[in-house]
């Protein structure tokens, strides 16, 4: 078992278990929430080291989590990536604005995603 927990939140089946494979082949312990809401819930049980955050969830969008996050002292030391297809300058720099480690565009490679993971985490 990882010594590093990694929280995917999107709603999106087919993201979902390729990047919860891609975790889990990576040592990380994974959970999964499918809207931002079942996230919220999640964070204190789980307690992730990082996020894998979509923005375009069903009810509180990535962004509003992203905020609730950074709003929380117990929750500020959580590495959050935003992995969304919303990929321009202004999305970008909203996401980074709201206290977001990394900011990847979908489609991205595996590769790209272990990279920012294991940098976050410093491993």
């Amino acid at each position: 078992m990882s010594l590093f927990k990694v929280m995917i939140v999107d709603d999106d089946p087919s993201i979902v278990v390729a990047l919860e494979f891609l975790m889990e082949q990576n040592g990380y312990e994974v959970q999964v929430a499918r809207s931002g809401e079942e996230a919220i819930e999640s964070i204190p049980k789980f307690q992730p080291h990082l996020i894998l955050l979509d923005i375009m969830l069903p009810g509180i969008d990535g962004y509003e989590v992203c905020e609730i996050l950074r709003l929380k002292p117990e929750w500020r030391d959580i590495r959050v990536v935003f992995l969304t297809a919303k990929g321009s300058e202004e999305d970008i720099a909203r996401g980074l604005v709201l206290g977001a480690d990394a900011y990847i565009v979908k489609p991205f490679t595996n590769q790209k995603v272990v990279e920012t993971v294991n940098g976050l985490l410093g491993i």
